[in-house]
């Protein structure tokens, strides 16, 4: 099981990281080129981190404290997921050599738990074909825009 933690501003480098690879590629599809995530669109989600509203955690691996994934929340006035201004965007990747192991569901149920107490819900961005979109339901998501392949979901917290 890992070890959780609040990101820090001196994660900004592991941060930048977790950004690109949250980046969904449809099978048979090459990668972008990693500085995609310069640009503005994509930049907004992790620059400056630690701004009033930022929220999140980082998976540590138990055994080599190495960080493995990451979770976030960000309000944002223009992201991919937006639908209102005082809803932050729910961002998570974990590298690829952890997943399948349940790491993603552990940090989305912390971050969430977190998220609650603060916000009166979170939304986010996922494409139709990840397989993420699913856990997302699980976890009290619902679809609020559909975009070609692209859903907007949106958590509300009782």
């Amino acid at each position: 099981m890992p070890i959780l933690r609040p990101i820090t501003p001196d994660d900004s480098d592991f941060l930048a990281e977790m950004l690109y690879q949250a980046i969904f590629v449809s099978e048979g599809m090459a990668p972008p080129p990693r500085k995609i995530i310069r640009q503005p669109e994509l930049a907004q989600y992790i620059e400056n981190w630690g701004r009033t509203g930022d929220l999140g955690l980082l998976a540590l691996d138990e055994t080599t404290q190495a960080r493995i994934g990451a979770a976030w929340l960000r309000l944002l006035p223009n992201g991919y997921g937006f639908v209102a201004a005082d809803i932050p965007e729910l961002s998570i990747a974990v590298d690829a050599s952890f997943r399948g192991r349940g790491i993603g569901r552990q940090l989305m149920d912390a971050l969430l738990q977190k998220a609650a107490a603060q916000f009166e819900a979170v939304s986010l961005s996922v494409n139709a074909q990840n397989q993420a979109a699913a856990l997302y339901q699980q976890l009290g998501f619902i679809t609020v825009k559909r975009n070609q392949t692209t859903l907007t979901m949106k958590r509300i917290f009782p």
